[in-house]
């Protein structure tokens, strides 16, 4: 079990701190997922996709009233 905590800490290159409560092993695999995954959903985006996630992302920001 505990090899496999140690091979991802590895391959991300630092040392995991599980949460209270929490499986390590399940949160060094997630761990090792999340590090991949907006860089590979990202090159799956055409540019216009992306602009439109941007700027959909941004609007509620741009349209807050200033208190």
């Amino acid at each position: 079990m505990h090899n496999a905590l140690r091979v991802v800490e590895e391959v991300i290159g630092e040392v995991l701190k599980p949460a209270e409560g929490k499986n390590p092993h399940a949160q060094a695999l997630a761990a090792l997922g999340a590090s991949k995954g907006g860089k590979a959903r990202a090159q799956k985006l055409s540019a216009k996709r992306r602009k439109d996630i941007a700027r959909k992302a941004a609007q509620p920001r741009w349209n807050k009233e200033k208190n």
